[in-house]
């Protein structure tokens, strides 16, 4: 992976228990950055503290569900406090899949969808633009999705949950750019070893009445590159994204499908 320097900055990686944002959270804490986790359960975020304090990385965290606007101030507030009162960089991991017929889909599957998808981007957004404002510096990273440029089918609520993340980050770098703020967003495609590919492999393996092994080469073979993402493409264009090699960029949804998708 290419080696970044991050020495000096402080980051908020959202959804840090999932292996994306496990493994974003620990290439920062490699960087050199100060890291704080967050995400819903209290015993995955001291589970993620724990297993990168074994590999020699320190990171505080604060677990906190991301659809309640108290709970993300507080871990705000906390990051704030450990990171000696600005957060250079956040990172909008957190998010969740649903599978299913759009006329099975329920208006509470729907929301919820939405809520952690969509309000929990906005709600840390909200909270961290005006620490980023004060500082006149701030990179913000939403993560969107393949489904996000191009509907998968069996997923409308998900993909319509991607595609506004997409917008978002757009308006917003439009809006934040006089503000020294860069926004971003990574649209990855099925990535392997990851808990939405275990579910949407599980759900296609439900629908679609095919074994596993036939779900993963049906997928492979719409790839270029012949192969699935793994959590390293994933981190390192994140990492990119964060680094001084993207000041130039902003209002992006980058694609990391392996050729899958192309605009």
């Amino acid at each position: 992976m290419v080696k970044f320097d991050f020495t000096g900055k402080s980051v908020l990686v959202t959804g840090a228990a999932g292996a994306i944002g496990k493994g974003i959270a620990a290439e920062f804490c490699r960087s050199g950055a100060t890291v704080f986790v967050t995400d819903l359960r209290p015993d995955a975020v001291t589970a993620t503290v724990s297993e990168l304090a074994a590999n020699g990385l320190t990171c505080r965290g604060l677990a906190a569900d991301v659809t309640q606007v108290e709970q993300v101030q507080a871990v705000v507030t906390a990051a704030t406090a450990a990171v000696e009162g600005c957060i250079d960089i956040l990172i909008n991991v957190a998010g969740i899949v649903g599978q299913g017929k759009v006329e099975e889909i329920s208006e509470a599957d729907w929301e919820r969808i939405f809520a952690v998808n969509c309000k929990g981007t906005f709600l840390y957004t909200r909270e961290v633009v005006p620490l980023m404002k004060a500082h006149r510096y701030g990179r913000i990273i939403n993560f969107s999705s393949k489904s996000g440029k191009t509907g998968s089918a069996l997923m409308s609520h998900y993909s319509a949950a991607k595609a506004a993340i997409i917008g978002f980050t757009q308006a917003l770098a439009y809006e934040l750019a006089d503000a020294g703020i860069n926004v971003n967003c990574v649209c990855p495609g099925i990535t392997e070893n990851t808990g939405v590919w275990n579910a949407v492999s599980a759900g296609y393996v439900e629908n679609l009445h095919m074994p596993v092994e036939q779900v993963v080469k049906q997928f492979t073979a719409k790839v270029p590159l012949k192969r699935l993402a793994r959590i390293e493409d994933v981190v390192a264009v994140t990492c990119f994204l964060a680094s001084s090699g993207a000041d130039y960029m902003t209002g992006q949804a980058v694609n990391v499908t392996g050729g899958r998708e192309m605009h």
